[in-house]
């Protein structure tokens, strides 16, 4: 086994307060849900990943996880998301886990196309390879090779942290940018961005 793909989860219940505005706390958590399961359907259906892990202190989130055949690591008590993310890594790299591709749960357009392409760019370590929100400041995707090569610095701008270290460890650095990757689920505006593209699709079918 070499490519794990880590998902980090927040609890279903409590992610996407930010959307509390347009959204109820139940169709907050079903949209949490359906995403997860969205989630991990499109990694499972890219042949070249050989994991699926599911870290997050959530156990409604672990058991959907578990569900469709993904490992899972419980977060302690409750740790940031750069912490869980090096803990999940290690657990992956104790199973001689080589690659590591980092990938939240909240892009709704992702499919797995989308990712085989995203691994594509691979091949030449040491490398790491990002795509970034469509704000350029969050890390929607993440492929480290090898598996210890950077820290995460995950939250506010860790785009630019990222590509930052993986230059200062003088790995190659490619960034990948894609509509599917960079469209997140944050804001209203995201939502409303988010119907807008599915209304596009649905009359160009």
């Amino acid at each position: 086994m070499t490519l794990w793909a880590i998902v980090p989860v927040k609890p279903l219940r409590r992610g996407k307060s930010r959307l509390s505005g347009v959204l109820t706390e139940d169709e907050r958590t079903a949209l949490n849900e359906s995403m997860l399961v969205n989630t991990i359907k499109t990694l499972k259906a890219v042949p070249e990943i050989d994991v699926i892990l599911v870290v997050s202190r959530d156990p409604s989130a672990l058991a959907i996880a578990r569900d469709y055949e993904a490992r899972t690591v419980l977060e302690d008590g409750s740790p940031e998301l750069n912490t869980a993310l090096r803990r999940a890594s290690l657990v992956a790299q104790t199973y001689l886990a080589k690659e590591i591709l980092v990938m939240p749960a909240d892009l709704p357009l992702i499919k797995p196309g989308d990712v085989q392409k995203f691994i594509a760019h691979s091949g030449n370590p040491p490398e790491v390879i990002i795509a970034p929100d469509r704000r350029h400041d969050g890390t929607n995707a993440l492929y480290i090779n090898p598996a210890s090569l950077i820290d995460f610095h995950y939250g506010e701008g860790s785009f630019n942290f990222h590509v930052d270290l993986a230059r200062k460890a003088n790995a190659r650095v490619e960034i990948v940018e894609s509509q599917e990757f960079a469209l997140d689920l944050d804001l209203p505006e995201d939502l409303n961005l988010l119907h807008e593209l599915q209304a596009q699709f649905t009359k160009t079918e």
